[in-house]
């Protein structure tokens, strides 16, 4: 025999399986001191598995709801309502009746209750189910309670929750309903109350909404609310509503509306002292819980009851600090186009690196990198250059940081420190300075491709080292190797090449502007430039293309071909060995890239190459052959006659010859330098697609050793912790699932571009200025302006394109550059003239427009839109 009721007092968090979320929060809120909770019992998923799973009827129908789709609304609402209909006229056994009655008995005689569904994934904080089942309230005797029981035990199959469950991938067996049934109180005010400003994020301001009545008039949205924002004990805001009517109990059962009196209407609905006693009471049921609550209150003669309380699960983590004072963190994934959360290892090897950088990686905060500005922040030089370098980026994120500096009692209490600006490894600055000069002097064309070929040395010196090792001693080479990694990247002549290039074309920009009015003149300067891997990655897919066109049945196998015969399936098709050898040669020379690739357990395309076919068909359809070498060549020229067009017009000025001569060495610079840019990145990833081929075999003999259930099980692990699982053979299995399920839930998150140690988050805003009617703000990454269809795409492997699409998404990284090739605008959510969206857009001559906010959300897959790329913004417009 099951526990079909329990008392609230019999209720822990451990009860959660039979009682459900609402119910074990009930049972748990019970146990705080200080905290009144109305008397009240739950009926538990022992009682729903005894009545509802166990009736044949019943469960052929719930067994049924797994065949439908979540946007099948006419198929979901039928098999809802048989569902619900069976349930409701089930029998309740005399067993379960009499439990209810017993407790019933216990709250007096003449106590009306409310009903509460509580299903078992309920306010939890990986999810909230709040608000999907039903609930009853003024409900009165043994008869109407065990009615209100059944109904709500039905609305676990509400159009709503079975769509939710579909579409979040919850089983619907494994969600059960327990039914609070609770004392009502029958409030002079009641509502809701956040102990984190639920829409800014910061964790010291509690916001209180009120009206008088039952709080599910304003929660349903039938009245207004007051709302009190409360800091320390400090009233801070109020927002007094008029309120007309109101929701009271009705004398035979239920609730009615009745009319607030005209007195009444318009005054705040709580005392400042009741005001600051609730700002109390959340502070004390947040610091039981250890994170921040949605609670439900009631008043009653003054007398506070809390009728529940859940965790806030939209709120994103704040980063970590423990000296007591205040910081401001910006998101490293805005800066470097992975807003994804990292798994752990790639966490773990992240910070790896930065450790041989002899810089810190930041903290980590939701699965994801932020860097503590503060002391940038707090010195009156590094201040202006950090807001400048990452207007350059991201403009927002530069807004959200200014937006910060107006506080000026957070600011007064800023965490100081030595700013990381000046980290450039032993060799120091001085020496990358006279490398730039140096360079900038010599203009030699030699140089960048040097500077290739020794790290392309290092890179088969590191492969060959990985040959053969395992266990403890490949681990140990990893390690070793990131001091090999390090030296690279503070390699003062290859620093100072990049600089050279990105400094030439920043000077370029503002002088033929200031001489010639001429905006972003360097964007066709820079067209075919040389040296540009993530160019060259999007046109050798052009190259793959050529040799896949001749071949009409490898066209037909790789656009019907599952995954893991993607390759395989080419052997003994005609042209299959041609295609193979030709899409192996691109593995080999970018199979390392893939969508969030700094994250070391990312797929790469060695492993998968499948994400490349809708790419390559693309180009196949799209293009002639010689594709490459047209644009190319094209590229080429229009950089060759932009400048003579320039310098032309640049020698007619006063002191033309002058300062002819100095433009044209600007632009031999970029001509030689700014395909460097890119490649520091790509080096990265050279050895990281070796890294993880080695540490994947590492994982596969965990595997078959039983040690994890799968290779990918290590993804969820540190270094360190995979490291010791080789060398012992031994994992707790419930670490792997926790990391996981942690994962899952910051995964769902957005990360905000800025936030402070209080929590609260700042997301930048333009001055739109004066836009087009209806425009999107923007910032203008890269010139020209053009109109076609939108195709919104949130993740490459989704990606379908045809010939003159523009490209809407939130961020790109070096692996969308082969889509770019097939697409003639670009609109990106996050982003500045720096980023390699950006970089990619310029050389191929695609206009293009960074850091719009919202826009997959904003513009419609298939919409017509206009891009305006010289002024920074997207229009919509209407249909044809």
């Amino acid at each position: 025999m099951g526990a079909y009721v329990l008392g609230f007092h019999d209720i822990g968090r451990a009860q959660l399986p039979l009682v459900g979320g609402k119910g074990a929060n009930l049972g748990e809120l019970s146990s705080i001191g200080g905290v009144e909770v109305p008397y009240g019992f739950c009926v538990t998923t022992d009682a729903y598995r005894e009545v509802v799973e166990a009736d044949a009827q019943a469960g052929a129908l719930i067994d049924g709801l797994a065949g439908l789709r979540a946007d099948d609304r006419d198929g979901i609402a039928a098999a809802a309502e048989r569902l619900r209909t069976v349930i409701e006229a089930l029998s309740v056994p005399e067993e379960i009746r009499r439990e209810i009655a017993r407790h019933l008995e216990e709250a007096g005689d003449g106590v009306a209750f409310a009903v509460r569904s509580s299903a078992t994934a309920e306010d939890l904080p990986s999810s909230s189910f709040a608000g999907q089942q039903d609930t009853y309230l003024n409900v009165r005797g043994a008869a109407a309670v065990i009615d209100g029981v059944r109904r709500c035990w039905a609305s676990l199959f509400t159009d709503r929750a079975v769509a939710y469950r579909i579409r979040n991938g919850f089983d619907h067996r494994a969600v059960r309903l327990s039914v609070v049934v609770q004392r009502m109180v029958f409030p002079d005010a009641a509502g809701i109350m956040f102990t984190a400003d639920p829409v800014s994020g910061n964790r010291t301001v509690v916001s209180i909404d009120a009206g008088f009545g039952l709080g599910e008039a304003f929660v349903s949205g039938l009245v207004n609310a007051d709302n009190y924002r409360v800091r320390g004990g400090r009233i801070i805001g109020r927002k007094v509503a008029v309120q007309t009517k109101e929701l009271r109990a009705a004398p035979d059962g239920g609730t009615r509306e009745q009319p607030v009196g005209p007195g009444r209407q318009g005054v705040q609905k709580l005392t400042d002292g009741q005001i600051l006693r609730l700002e109390s009471l959340g502070r004390r049921i947040e610091a039981h819980y250890g994170e921040p609550q949605d609670i439900e209150w009631a008043l009653h003669d003054d007398r506070l009851h809390v009728l529940q309380s859940r965790p806030v699960t939209t709120l994103y983590p704040v980063p970590p600090a423990h000296d007591g004072r205040n910081h401001v963190y910006v998101s490293y994934g805005h800066r470097q186009m992975m807003t994804d959360a990292f798994a752990p290892l790639g966490l773990s090897f992240f910070a790896l690196l930065h450790d041989r950088l002899g810089r810190s990686a930041g903290v980590v905060a939701g699965n994801r990198f932020y860097k503590d500005v503060s002391a940038e922040l707090t010195s009156a030089w590094a201040r202006p250059a950090t807001l400048k370098s990452l207007a350059q980026v991201d403009v927002l994120m530069a807004d959200g940081l200014r937006t910060v500096l107006k506080d000026r009692d957070f600011t007064a209490s800023l965490a100081r420190g030595r700013t990381s600006m000046l980290d450039f490894g032993d060799a120091g600055l001085l020496t990358i300075a006279r490398q730039y000069l140096k360079l900038s002097r010599e203009d030699d064309p030699g140089v960048v491709p040097a500077l290739i070929a020794h790290t392309e040395e290092t890179v088969e010196r590191l492969r060959a080292g990985l040959a053969g090792k395992s266990g403890d001693e490949l681990f140990q080479y990893i390690v070793d190797d990131h001091a090999v990694l390090a030296e690279l990247t503070f390699d003062p002549r290859s620093v100072a090449a990049a600089f050279v290039g990105i400094q030439a074309v920043n000077w370029v920009d503002k002088h033929l502007e200031s001489w010639l009015g001429v905006k972003n003149a360097a964007d066709a300067i820079a067209r075919s430039a040389d040296h540009n891997v993530v160019a060259a990655m999007g046109l050798g897919l052009l190259d793959v293309a050529d040799v896949v066109r001749e071949h009409p049945q490898v066209v037909r196998h790789l656009e019907t071909a599952p995954r893991h015969t993607l390759l395989s399936g080419l052997d003994g098709l005609d042209g299959g060995a041609e295609v193979r050898e030709a899409l192996e040669g691109y593995l080999r020379a970018y199979g390392m890239h893939c969508a969030g690739d700094i994250d070391i357990t990312r797929t790469r395309w060695s492993e998968d190459p499948a994400p490349l076919v809708p790419l390559i068909l693309a180009n196949v359809r799209a293009f002639a052959p010689g594709e490459r070498r047209r644009r190319t060549e094209q590229g080429r020229a229009e950089a060759e006659r932009t400048m003579e067009d320039l310098l032309g017009r640049v020698g007619k000025l006063p002191g033309g010859a002058a300062k002819a001569r100095r433009a044209a060495r600007k632009m031999s610079l970029i001509r030689h330098f700014i395909g460097y840019r890119e490649y520091s990145k790509h080096s990265l990833l050279l050895r990281y697609g070796l890294y993880k081929r080695a540490l994947m075999a590492e994982a596969a003999r965990l595997a078959e050793r039983g040690v994890v259930e799968a290779p990918e099980d290590v993804f969820f692990l540190s270094i360190e912790e995979f490291r010791t699982a080789v060398a012992t053979g031994e994992l707790d299995p419930a670490l792997v699932t926790a990391r996981r399920e942690a994962h899952e839930v910051y995964r769902k998150l957005t990360p905000p571009r800025v936030i402070t140690s209080e929590g609260e988050v700042f997301s930048g805003a333009y001055d739109a200025g004066a836009l087009p009617e209806g425009a999107l703000a923007g910032i203008a990454v890269s010139s020209g302006v053009v109109e076609g269809r939108a195709r919104v795409i949130r993740d490459l492997a989704d990606a379908d394109v045809e010939e003159g699409d523009i490209l809407v998404t939130v961020c790109t990284d070096p692996s969308w550059s082969p889509l770019f090739v097939s697409v003639k605008g670009v609109v990106m959510e996050v982003g500045g003239v720096m980023t390699h969206g950006a970089v990619v857009a310029r050389e191929y001559g695609l206009p293009a427009v960074a850091g719009v906010d919202g826009a997959t959300e904003r513009i419609e897959d298939g919409r017509l839109i206009r891009v305006n790329g010289s002024e920074g913004y997207v229009e919509l417009l209407p249909a044809p």
